[in-house]
């Protein structure tokens, strides 16, 4: 597992399961926003703050996309940046996605990147001067839907040799939900991810087993939740239905839902009091102590 110390971007994985050799190359398109898709080689990329404004805290990135791209970018180093004005060590996740055909098993890709991701942070967490106990997760869109999925099913078993690596806890200590993709049901998915993640014929099973509002558990981490209204492409119920499940197992939560601002609004710069959530979301980690 190389660090590259120049880029500060590191390989999670020795040996990445639940792949095969393909001729795919991954593509990266540089237009409005990065985008990232055929991911073989899932990393994350490292933004570490000044040494003088450092806390303990650090966070773990998911962009969204659909699970088909990765708005690298807009959701993720765009974010990272932010998180070190404030102090947090940031780390962007570039998890595999499962409209590759380097993956086996689709669905238990994401999962699998996001469970090995948090072990690596938390591994490492001395190098970089983060409490192993206060390390959070946020994703976007599809990507909140990883890691609702990680936050409610950390546990999940691996179905691969282990590394010593693959024993450490998973479980992330606080989670952050920004307009997520939550479930997988007919009512209120988004069926641009449901389909790339499961396939277009999914098994109820499966869909129950990824809808998270349906996984909240009491070990499930304190989660912040943001949403707008008129959000058309993944419905506002999403959230809804996810922060009445966390409060039905009394997890400790806050919800924003605004009443403009869409899907896929990122940081909601020049968005009006949109652009506030960053600051909900700073104050209300600082609380968590």
């Amino acid at each position: 597992m190389q660090i590259h110390s120049q880029n500060k971007v590191v390989s999670i994985w020795n040996t990445i399961p639940n792949s095969i050799e393909t001729a795919e190359k991954e593509i990266t398109e540089n237009s409005e926003i990065i985008r990232i898709s055929l991911v073989k080689e899932p990393t994350l990329e490292i933004y570490s703050p000044s040494n003088r404004t450092k806390s303990d805290k650090a966070v773990i990135i998911f962009p969204g996309g659909g699970y088909q791209f990765l708005a690298y970018d807009w959701e993720g180093t765009d974010i990272a940046k932010l998180l070190n004005s404030k102090g947090i060590t940031a780390f962007v996740l570039k998890y595999r996605l499962p409209t590759s055909k380097s993956i086996l098993s689709t669905s238990e890709a994401p999962l699998q990147d996001a469970q090995r991701a948090i072990r690596w942070v938390r591994a490492n967490s001395e190098m970089w001067h983060i409490n192993p106990n206060k390390i959070g997760i946020i994703g976007f869109s599809a990507g909140g839907h990883l890691a609702s999925t990680l936050g409610t099913q950390y546990n999940s078993k691996n179905n691969f040799r282990e590394e010593p690596l693959d024993t450490i806890s998973a479980k992330p200590n606080f989670m952050a939900l920004i307009y997520p993709v939550i479930t997988m049901q007919d009512n209120f998915t988004h069926k641009g991810s449901r389909n790339n993640l499961l396939g277009k014929n999914s098994s109820a099973t499966l869909k129950n087993k990824f809808s998270n509002e349906l996984n909240v558990s009491k070990n499930t981490p304190p989660t912040f939740l943001v949403h707008a209204a008129d959000d058309t492409a993944v419905p506002v119920q999403n959230t809804l239905n996810f922060y009445n499940a966390l409060l039905a197992k009394n997890i400790k939560a806050e919800m924003h839902i605004y009443p403009y601002g869409g899907h896929g609004f990122g940081l909601a710069n020049n968005n009006g009091y949109l652009q506030n959530w960053t600051e909900q979301f700073y104050e209300w980690m600082q609380n968590l102590d």
